[in-house]
């Protein structure tokens, strides 16, 4: 009994050094980021900056990325669906399946992506490069415009201050050119344009997969019994694991604002906050790797350290699918999130309990392995 509680004891101690350095190594690329200005590199199934949000330089790579609030600096997206509806003091750099300018750039705008809009009453204030499958302006553009494109159309409210260099089909109010008008073969999704892509969005992902690779070789070397629990409980029970987990998503934070609201409970809350963050890290490797774990198993494959690999790798790759991608992720989340959640609780009804050995089966808690 008292072996029990040592090696109990020991396994938690390991598992509390291992998560810090997981967390700092994890704080690493924030204070690169910080040297180098950008103080908001996210990842993640949507990434957005809320209507009356202000922040520094934008970095993001995820399913879907939307501004409707005011980036002081750059933007640099890689995403599905890229969205630009508020201000952006800087340049964008934006590659995915659709961009779209709504709001207000004032330096220039480079895109490659599947098409691209400038919609009515957005203003670049610089120049715009874009290779796109299409393109339809309908705002103003301040600047040059460099475009290649299978079609282009220009809108009767369009207005380019400077000169369109072109590859493609051009159609609509070719009035809107206050410069010349020049037409260039090279230009096009086949020929030699080729808009910059954000490398420092490249690198976060490749980081951020390194670490989600980290972590899930943490929690499974350590807690073999508690994931191998939690993946069969996504696939046993993946409504109730879902609906687990969005009752954390929303509960949680719902109950951390309440602690705010008083003075004494600021300090918990922002704590609570930070620890709820990782948990739900730890909900999203956990996701990916039941969810492979399944699919591994229904081909006859019995691999949790290959259901790792493959469901981390899996989920970085759906995530950049156009639309789907941040809708995918967020359901990955919700089932690794619930059933991780549950596993903890059933662990500690166990504890409570008194109960002696685990269930085949259940998710059972860090400390039952």
């Amino acid at each position: 009994m008292v072996r029990g509680m040592t090696r109990t004891r020991l396994r938690t101690s390991l598992f509390a050094v291992l998560i810090a350095l997981v967390v700092c190594v994890g704080l690493i690329p924030g204070a690169v980021a910080a040297q180098a200005q950008v103080q908001d590199a996210q990842t993640g199934g949507t990434v957005v900056v809320e209507e009356g949000e202000t922040v520094d330089n934008l970095e993001a790579f995820a399913g879907t990325v939307v501004v409707d609030g005011t980036v002081t600096g750059d933007v640099d997206a890689v995403a599905g669906s890229i969205r630009i509806n508020g201000d952006v003091s800087g340049n964008v750099e934006a590659t995915g399946g659709s961009v779209t300018i709504a709001g207000t750039v004032d330096g220039d705008v480079e895109a490659a992506t599947g098409s691209l809009e400038v919609a009515e009453g957005a203003t670049i204030g610089g120049s715009l490069s874009g290779g796109a499958g299409s393109v339809a302006i309908d705002g103003t553009i301040e600047g040059d415009a460099t475009i290649g494109a299978d079609t282009i159309r220009l809108g009767e409210d369009a207005a380019i201050a400077g000169d369109l260099r072109y590859g493609g089909d051009l159609e609509g109010n070719t009035d809107a050119v206050a410069g010349t008008i020049q037409q260039d073969s090279s230009l096009g999704p086949s020929g030699d344009f080729a808009p910059s892509i954000p490398f420092g969005s490249w690198l976060v992902a490749g980081y951020t997969l390194v670490l989600n690779l980290v972590l899930g070789a943490v929690l499974l070397g350590l807690f073999p019994q508690f994931s191998d629990g939690v993946a069969d409980r996504v696939g046993r029970t993946p409504l109730r694991s879902g609906l687990a987990g969005l009752g954390v998503l929303i509960g949680v934070p719902i109950l951390l604002v309440a602690l705010a609201i008083t003075i004494v409970g600021i300090p918990l809350s922002i704590v609570g906050a930070f620890a709820f963050a990782f948990v739900v890290w730890i909900g999203v490797v956990y996701g990916w790797f039941a969810v492979a774990a399944r699919a591994l198993s229904a081909a006859g494959v019995e691999s949790r350290w290959l259901a790792l690999v493959v469901g981390v790798v899996a989920g970085a790759l759906v995530a950049r699918i156009p639309w789907i991608g941040g809708l995918l992720s967020l359901l990955v989340l919700l089932l690794g999130l619930g059933a991780f959640a549950y596993g903890l609780y059933s662990h500690r009804k166990a504890v409570g309990g008194g109960r002696q050995e685990p269930q085949r089966g259940v998710a059972e808690g860090p400390a039952a392995d």
